[in-house]
């Protein structure tokens, strides 16, 4: 009886052997769905591919001689301008729609940097030419806009403020020309400065996946599929590592971008200096590092809120000042408008403040180049050119120099025209009162300076 009762159960026990197997596949799958899966399959259609094409131009030696050539090359630049060939240039990226509206496409500065010509690719292959609504080289950021009346998809955006280091992060994007490659790591480190060729970018989120070329301009995503940082290549020594620009230093930015085509940065209406130990030892301060107040302009947003000639600035939203440096660097991560929030001593005595900053005033662009530089600017006219003794009719040239000043020793003289600064070219008075703007806050600048037919780039400090 006993084997009877087995034999019936036996077709059970083969169904269940059946079955069995089928339903431990099935969770194999469900669990291989992880949350890097899902955030992948989200955001994907939101990421876009960008191609550019530049125009360039390169100097044809006349005489056709080697490049080497040093002696050879010398003697005929001084007597004989080279000619100029130019030829389209084409360069990749990745950029993320963040509004899919207005077609707001977000990506790096340098990906669209004098592109004749920006195309993007959807992720459904779909192809438009997109036109550029602002950009700043400052940040490495840029947002563009493609005009079309179907939906897209758009972003999630998320928030950088509270991110951990060792917390997981996904990067997507298209390396070397690639269709959308993902990649996943861990945030390494916060708050990095990184040097360049172009200058220093602080605040960058640091991770442990490469970020290629072609990778630059696409989103870093947390693991809820949420927008964090923008990645950049911008920092070609990076092997193995990869760097990111903070979403919530690029949503201010963005927001300037559309609204002015270019950033305001913040502005307190202060001067700063370095602190040495009498300093320190004079104004009582218990700490040994800081920037010390020389100046406050009378309607600033600083007089306002009651700032005073002598207070010592040691935080700005709880980043430690060290320096002068320190604080026009913290200074040119904040835009118009934001609140900023200062940390300061005032006879020894540590005190909070929040200040609400403004943009940088206009008339005072000018006045600011002559202090810090030590040349005044006119646009060319005939009278201007006469005096000179000058063949161009149009553009700035220097009618003043600083006795004392950067520009005095290094040899300028009243009559130089003024040709650029940094990426920027200046024809005009309004060009160049823009140009000290955008780079009031930086450590150092490069003037273009034509004298004659030659044409000097100048490093001054800023």
């Amino acid at each position: 009886m006993h084997l009877k009762s087995i034999f019936r159960l036996f077709p059970i026990f083969f169904l269940c052997f059946l079955l069995f197997p089928s339903i431990s596949l099935g969770d194999q799958v469900f669990s291989r769905e992880n949350s890097i899966v899902r955030a992948v399959r989200k955001i994907s259609p939101a990421v876009v591919n960008i191609s550019t094409s530049k125009l360039v131009e390169r100097g044809v030696n006349p005489f056709f001689l080697q490049e080497n050539d040093d002696f050879f090359n010398r003697f005929f630049r001084d007597f004989f301008e080279p000619r100029k060939r130019q030829y389209v240039k084409n360069s990749l990226g990745s950029g993320v729609i963040i509004d899919s509206a207005h077609k707001y496409i977000l990506t790096n500065h340098h990906v669209i940097v004098r592109a004749s010509k920006i195309a993007i690719t959807l992720a459904n292959q779909q192809e438009f030419e997109a036109r550029v609504v602002g950009t700043d080289p400052e940040s490495d950021l840029a947002v563009l806009k493609i005009e079309t009346e179907i939906e897209l998809p758009s972003i999630t955006m998320g928030r950088s403020n509270d991110l951990m280091i060792g917390e997981t992060v996904i990067a997507i994007g298209n390396p070397f020309g690639l269709s959308h490659t993902v990649t996943t790591g861990v945030i390494s480190a916060l708050n990095r400065s990184v040097r360049t060729e172009s200058g220093i970018y602080h605040n960058f989120i640091q991770i442990d996946a490469s970020i290629n070329p072609g990778n630059s301009g696409g989103p870093l995503l947390n693991i809820n599929g949420e927008l964090i940082g923008i990645n950049t290549a911008i920092y070609s020594g990076a092997e193995g590592i990869g760097f990111a620009i903070p979403i919530d230093r690029a949503k201010g930015i963005v927001s300037d971008l559309i609204n002015y085509g270019q950033v305001h940065t913040a502005w307190l209406g202060i001067t700063v200096q370095d602190l040495n130990e009498n300093l320190i030892n004079y104004f009582h301060l218990p700490v040994k590092y800081g920037a010390l107040i020389t100046e406050i302009l009378d309607g600033s947003p600083a007089k306002e809120k009651g700032l005073k000639r002598g207070d010592v600035i040691t935080e700005i939203k709880k980043n430690k000042i060290k320096s002068s440096r320190d604080y026009y660097d913290q200074l040119s991560q904040h835009t118009a408008n934001e609140i900023i929030h200062l940390v300061f001593f005032r006879n020894g005595i540590k005190q909070r403040i929040s200040i609400k900053a403004t943009p940088f005033p206009p008339d005072l662009a000018l006045d600011l180049a002559f202090e810090r530089l030590g040349f005044r600017v006119e646009e060319l006219n005939r009278s201007l050119a006469i005096k000179y003794r000058l063949k161009e009719r149009e553009g700035l040239v220097i009618v003043a120099i600083k006795k004392g000043s950067q520009a005095n020793s290094i040899g300028l003289v009243p009559g130089d025209l003024i040709r650029g600064i940094n990426d920027l070219s200046v024809n005009t008075k309004e060009d160049f009162r823009k140009a000290v703007i955008r780079y009031r806050l930086k450590e150092r600048i490069t003037v273009l300076i034509q004298r004659g037919w030659r044409v000097y780039s100048i490093s001054f400090k800023m």
